[in-house]
């Protein structure tokens, strides 16, 4: 997934931040990522770079680091992070088809985020909801007996909000041209 506009300049700066405060000694390199990933919410493949040139530590060293903890997450988390539970209880009662549903309907799959960085789609083991099962916590927020036409409506949920924030930032953005308009008037 490629970097969005701004964000090379905001690795650069958290890498710096984050080598600053732990050390650039081999032995820091795993709270450096740790750092890093707070920082940014992910380790993008450019900071691992910088952390290999400032750590003086070969590039493949630094990404076998952080691809083999499962606590560390190359990609970018959506805006919205979705995440299936497949417990036992969850995984008997379809959370794998929920899974897939999520999976078609976005052109994601599980670990993956959307081109757009709306949506992130992750499995996770159980979130203590069992008698709710099938489970999906969106946002922290817990849905509770979800269907594959539930998914579609949480997500449909979620599309309707963005247009109406997309429209408030129109009026207001149309709200503060014409104030503009009313004093360059007033000034002339």
């Amino acid at each position: 997934m490629g970097l969005i506009e701004g964000e090379e300049e905001l690795i650069y700066t958290a890498v710096g931040a984050v080598l600053q405060s732990c050390g650039t000694g081999r032995e820091s390199l795993i709270p450096v990522l740790q750092g890093v990933q707070g920082r940014l919410g992910y380790l993008p493949r450019l900071a691992m770079k910088r952390i290999a040139e400032a750590m003086q530590l070969p590039e493949v060293e630094v990404f076998g680091v952080g691809t083999f903890y499962n606590g560390f997450r190359l990609t970018p988390p959506g805006r919205r992070q979705v995440k299936v539970c497949l417990g036992t209880a969850c995984h008997m009662m379809g959370g794998h088809i929920i899974l897939e549903s999520f999976e078609r309907r976005l052109s994601i799959h599980e670990g993956e985020t959307t081109p757009d960085r709306e949506y992130s789609l992750e499995r996770v083991a159980c979130v203590g909801c069992c008698a709710l099962a099938p489970v999906v916590v969106v946002d922290d927020k817990v849905e509770a007996r979800v269907s594959p036409i539930r998914v579609d409506g949480i997500l449909l949920t979620f599309e309707i909000e963005k247009k109406e924030q997309e429209a408030e930032q129109q009026r207001e953005a149309g709200q503060q041209q014409e104030e503009q308009h009313r004093e360059e008037g007033r000034e002339a």
